[in-house]
């Protein structure tokens, strides 16, 4: 088992990963049993013999995509401590001694390197990259009531309790809002650390697309705030519909029939009996799933204890 496990998932990275690596070797030097993993993931390029060359262990993930790499490590390397860094180069290595302490002396179970809070934004030249990174923040923030600072940084530190606890269901960049609102949802003990940030250097291309990549993102927040709190998701539903139908039945059923004492609008009555029903369907689908869920929350605790005890079994092999 080893005692920190740097994991870079790479993808066409040959100018920088060489850089990276060497970086990280010489920042870890004093972290004894430290391995560096880079995950190659269909490169077209020479990035993995650039990775073995520079000292490197490299695997191969032939499902593309960032959530596939990350279910490949996360299943793969047995570790006390695990860092993820890019291979763009754009993250401070010196950064990883402090937030390898923050897992072993503190406990958290995830560290964020915090971008946002000092050169993020006037490193970054991709104007919607800011805009879409504080937008999301704040949703989160603000949905599942977290204080993390950072939600799409790919720079973190993990403990051992949350890799083998971690569902990895996303297929691209959005993995980092679903490892965010898990550690949340969780109440594993999550830690901020300020980092400074860089762009890329010149000739390096992001493979984050603004617009696609930012919806797939929303769309995560949208089924995890499902997943995690159904009683708000549906029962805010079912106070639409509610809404709906009595605002249907005043203006197109009951104010014609106070007027006239007939009933016209059948159609509208019918419309506003069904709507009114599906809320009916939605506000107990809600309530159910909340008991499913707290439910899964007690088993969880459960995983928690045999993860731990493999953790300490492990220590001693």
């Amino acid at each position: 088992m080893d005692k920190l496990a740097v994991l870079i998932p790479a993808f066409n990275e040959s100018q920088t990963i060489r850089k990276v690596i060497k970086n990280v070797q010489s920042a870890t030097e004093n972290i004894d049993g430290t391995k560096i993993y880079v995950y190659d993931n269909n490169s077209s390029d020479d990035t993995a013999t650039i990775a073995k060359k520079a000292g490197a262990v490299v695997r191969y993930e032939y499902t593309q995509g960032k959530g596939a790499v990350i279910r490949r490590m996360f299943r793969e390397i047995d570790s006390h401590v695990y860092i993820m860094i890019d291979a763009d180069d754009t993250y401070p290595v010196e950064a990883i001694p402090e937030m390898y302490e923050r897992v072993m002396k503190h406990n958290a179970d995830m560290v964020v390197g915090d971008r946002l809070s000092s050169t993020y934004f006037e490193e970054n030249t991709r104007p919607f990259h800011n805009f879409g990174n504080t937008i999301v923040r704040g949703m989160i923030n603000l949905l599942f009531q977290t204080q993390i600072k950072d939600i799409l940084t790919g720079y973190r530190a993990f403990s051992y309790r949350f890799v083998k606890t971690f569902p990895v269901l996303s297929r691209g960049f959005e993995i980092e809002t679903e490892m965010s609102i898990h550690a949340t949802e969780k109440k594993m003990s999550v830690e901020n650390q300020i980092i400074e940030y860089r762009d890329r250097p010149s000739g390096s291309e992001s493979k984050l697309n603004t617009y696609s990549d930012g919806f797939r993102v929303l769309k995560t927040l949208t089924k995890l705030f499902r997943i995690y709190h159904p009683f708000a998701f549906f029962g805010g539903t079912s106070i639409v519909l509610f809404t709906a139908s009595a605002l249907a039945f005043w203006l197109r059923v009951f104010v014609p029939f106070w007027h006239t004492g007939r009933v016209d609008n059948f159609p509208s009555l019918i419309v506003a009996t069904f709507v009114a029903l599906a809320g009916v369907t939605s506000l107990f689908s809600g309530l159910i799933l909340d008991a499913i869920q707290s439910q899964e929350r007690r088993n969880f605790e459960f995983e928690l204890q045999r993860v731990h005890e493999n953790e300490n079994i492990n220590s001693k092999i």
